[in-house]
């Protein structure tokens, strides 16, 4: 029975009036009631939340390097079976010849004479375009060819392709030929 008597509080934004005659709300702007996060808790957050992410990038750093130099095998492993059945296409490069190749960074962009790429494009290096393949010269009558790249993640270790197939060398202060590093005399 005595509830009532007693006054049922409303819900909602209504105003109130102070002792002073003033209209209140429930609820201030400028009065901390226990609610919210001052901006010195906020920038702590955000300076930990910072740190963290900075930790993680850093140590995702080799295992990235290992993923460019992956993709840097399996690319040369493409390349030497898209020169292999260009080999025995009379149509590609000729009869039992490879395509002619110079000396240089990225000389070979597709794998065919004729401009239209017949059996590949040869693809950029994981790292970008600049950076790219090398290849070097290959005389007449074009029996062989050899296209090398350095890996990131170990060192001085190079991954070579060529007509006597796929293989990585480790050689400190090493720069691949046609003799050493892509076969054994890859001439005969």
């Amino acid at each position: 029975m005595l509830q009532f008597f007693t006054k049922k509080k409303k819900k909602g934004f209504t105003p109130h009036l102070s002792q002073k005659g003033r209209v209140e709300f429930p609820f201030s702007l400028f009065q901390r009631k226990g609610a919210g996060f001052t901006l010195i808790e906020l920038l702590v957050v955000i300076a930990v939340i910072g740190l963290l992410s900075s930790i993680v990038l850093v140590s995702m750093g080799p295992a990235r390097k290992k993923a460019r130099d992956t993709r840097r095998m399996a690319d040369l492993r493409q390349i030497s079976s898209g020169m292999e059945m260009c080999y025995d296409d009379s149509a590609c490069a000729g009869t039992e010849r490879y395509i002619t190749t110079t000396a240089g960074i990225n000389q070979v962009t597709q794998i065919d004479t004729d401009g239209t790429p017949l059996y590949m494009k040869v693809p950029c290096d994981p790292s970008g375009c600049s950076v790219g393949y090398n290849w070097t010269a290959n005389a007449s009558p074009y029996q062989y060819y050899c296209v090398y790249s350095k890996l990131e993640a170990e060192t001085d270790t190079w991954v070579c392709a060529s007509n006597k197939g796929v293989m990585k060398k480790t050689l400190a202060g090493y720069t691949p030929s046609n003799s050493d590093c892509c076969g054994v005399n890859v001439t005969q």
